[in-house]
């Protein structure tokens, strides 16, 4: 599994031009999902991005928590974090899993977050066609991936 997160000011998901979720000060989390994913991802994931101290302290110095700072989070999934593009110019998504099996894993990954967080999280809708909007602040990009625990 693997995640590109966003230290945002705020973001929101629109399908077909309306304002699906909105999110101010908080995280905006991508999430790829391949065949090999599983519940052990899931929890070591959200672990990581609920302690992730990301967010300033009252001394400037990154110190602190998404849920130390209330702040939001918007999970949207996104299949494309899986592209191969080792061969031609063509990305290939092969890694990337079939719905029948990232849907699940998808909803569960929410779940997990949100019972961790402690509040709803927003969410866009799995395969649909979104236009994501966001103002990253710092800006603050990271990428984990599940399967190479750096």
């Amino acid at each position: 599994m693997r995640v590109v997160i966003q230290r945002v000011q705020s973001a929101s998901v629109s399908i077909s031009n309306n304002v699906f979720s909105a999110i101010e000060k908080g995280l905006l989390i991508l999430v790829g999902i391949e065949e090999s994913d599983n519940a052990e991802d899931i929890e070591w994931l959200c672990k990581k991005i609920i302690y992730l101290r990301i967010f300033a302290d009252d001394a400037g110095k990154m110190n602190l928590s998404v849920k130390e700072v209330n702040g939001d989070i918007l999970v949207i999934s996104q299949f494309t974090l899986h592209a191969s593009t080792k061969k031609g110019n063509r990305p290939s998504y092969l890694k990337a899993a079939r719905p029948e099996v990232a849907i699940p894993l998808y909803e569960s990954f929410i779940a997990v977050l949100s019972t961790l967080f402690q509040k709803p999280l927003k969410t866009g809708v799995f395969g649909a066609d979104m236009q994501i909007a966001l103002i990253n602040d710092g800006p603050v990009t990271i990428c984990i991936d599940s399967k190479h625990k750096e």
